[in-house]
């Protein structure tokens, strides 16, 4: 069973609970896009230089080319999971994971995705609960 909002499908919700204790060893923090550019030889991967208040870049690959150009999100304020281990994609090494929302477009099967983007006023490196 599908839901539907607007011209929009949504997918069920996830029947399978995760406790308190999982959820909070989650890192989600606000990251700034420092810069955006193409990953050279791969149609999907986005490369972000982001600044996570650490005052170290953070580099985060994200395969939404298909939905995005780099320079339209170059000063968003985006969120991202920091704790994930780091996994090397096209010989880059990819240190954690933006977030999206994803459905599909009503009565169809293309895919729409929407990189979760807040306030500007939320500084890079406040962390979500």
């Amino acid at each position: 069973m599908h839901y539907y909002f607007s011209n929009v499908k949504i997918e069920p919700l996830f029947e399978e609970t995760v406790d308190f204790e999982t959820f909070s060893k989650s890192d989600f923090r606000a990251v700034k896009v420092k810069a955006c550019e193409v990953v050279l030889k791969s149609k999907k991967l986005l490369q972000f230089t982001l600044d996570d208040g650490t005052g170290t870049d953070r580099t985060i690959l994200s395969g939404i080319h298909a939905f995005y150009e780099p320079e339209e999100l170059v000063g968003k304020t985006l969120i991202a999971i920091t704790n994930l281990p780091p996994r090397a994609m096209m010989g880059i090494e990819s240190c954690g994971m933006l977030l999206s929302a994803v459905n599909n477009k009503k009565d169809s099967d293309e895919e729409e995705l929407h990189l979760l983007m807040v306030d500007n006023h939320i500084p890079a490196g406040a962390k979500l609960y």
